[in-house]
């Protein structure tokens, strides 16, 4: 639970309130429902507070620990996860991290996101093919706020989220200067919009994915129920909004406090489809639980949008998984488990 009292922690500053009605086109279930049965797999070494991101490369898996005590990320064998090293050590040196929000694969590297540090950077594969080396460092433009996702488009330019509340996307170049701005925030707040966007765009928060090879990027708030997707080839773009509508929250005593549900919390864009992680737990219900000493957290849920936004699939998962890695040939998904000290998960699709 220490993911959800940073975002508490988050929204103390915010003042904004929610609004029933929403833009876009409305989803309310899914045609088909399956429930995946999860094949746990057992690592030899290693131990993560918070097993936030996966990203599989070949045979090397990636697993970004956000709360990482000495490392952010780990690298492992694939299928028999047996360790290679760990990379992005944590401290305020140069060559060291102060967080990490996530990490990508492109090609043999690892881009990595250091959101406190403002940078973005560049893991290279040594020549003995057993580690990575720090090859490159990206510092992001100052007007770029805080960043917390970022998509590769190209070998030249990154997308990141824009947290000003100006719009909703900033495309930046290799060397981390603003190229300019996209989109805006498809909410129904006009109220907000007027005056306080930077608070909105922080309720908005969204996790992201790009495919370059059909164009899709895709972004799913933390908070809420709503997916966006923006086809770069054609420049469409499609909302769609869940039972639970757009993200909500109140102020009470001088702080912003969420007053709705846990979203998403991770997306992937594959070739043919779209799956995105879901929660679906009201804050009061998740109040509850900790009170409890229930400190269970993550998705039991997995949505599965074509690339139009239609509703596929959604799979019921026994476990509840925060990152994940979709292999759509093999038709399987591999998790990370946030709860067990065996963080990782594989689930085989039918």
């Amino acid at each position: 639970m220490k993911y959800l009292i940073n975002i508490l922690f988050l929204f103390s500053f915010l003042a904004c309130t929610s609004v029933p009605v929403h833009k876009g086109i409305p989803y309310t279930d899914f045609p088909e429902t399956e429930n995946l049965i999860a094949c746990i797999l057992p690592m030899d070494t290693a131990v993560f507070r918070f097993p936030f991101r996966i990203k599989m490369q070949g045979d090397t898996v990636a697993i970004m620990d956000l709360h990482g005590m000495d490392h952010f990320i780990h690298l492992f064998h694939y299928p028999d996860l047996s360790y290679i090293t760990s990379l992005g050590k944590r401290g305020d040196s140069p060559e060291e991290m102060l967080s990490v929000e996530n990490i990508r694969w492109n090609g043999n590297s690892l881009w990595v996101l250091d959101a406190n540090g403002l940078k973005l950077t560049r893991f290279g594969l040594a020549l003995s093919n057993d580690s990575l080396l720090r090859e490159e460092a990206v510092s992001l433009d100052k007007e770029i706020l805080r960043g917390l996702d970022f998509v590769i488009y190209d070998d030249s330019t990154f997308i990141i989220p824009d947290y000003s509340g100006e719009s909703r996307f900033c495309w930046v170049d290799r060397t981390g200067r603003l190229l300019h701005k996209m989109g805006i925030i498809p909410t129904t707040n006009e109220e907000a919009l007027k005056h306080a966007r930077p608070a909105l765009a922080q309720a908005w928060r969204s996790f992201i994915d790009y495919n370059p090879r059909n164009g899709i990027l895709a972004a799913v708030t933390q908070l809420g129920e709503v997916l966006e997707i923006y086809n770069l080839k054609d420049s469409t773009h499609i909302v769609r909004v869940g039972l639970h509508g757009e993200p909500e929250f109140k102020v009470a005593e001088g702080y912003g406090i969420p007053t709705g549900i846990m979203g998403f919390s991770d997306v992937q864009v594959m070739d043919t489809a779209i799956y995105a992680v879901f929660q679906g737990d009201t804050f009061e219900d998740i109040s509850r639980k900790m009170q409890k000493g229930d400190m269970t957290d993550g998705g039991r849920y997995i949505y599965v949008f074509s690339l139009t936004g239609k509703p596929i699939r959604k799979y019921v998962l026994d476990h509840y998984v925060y990152g994940i890695s979709v292999d759509e040939l093999n038709g399987i998904i591999v998790a990370t488990d946030v709860n067990s000290d065996e963080p990782v998960v594989k689930y085989k699709m039918d």
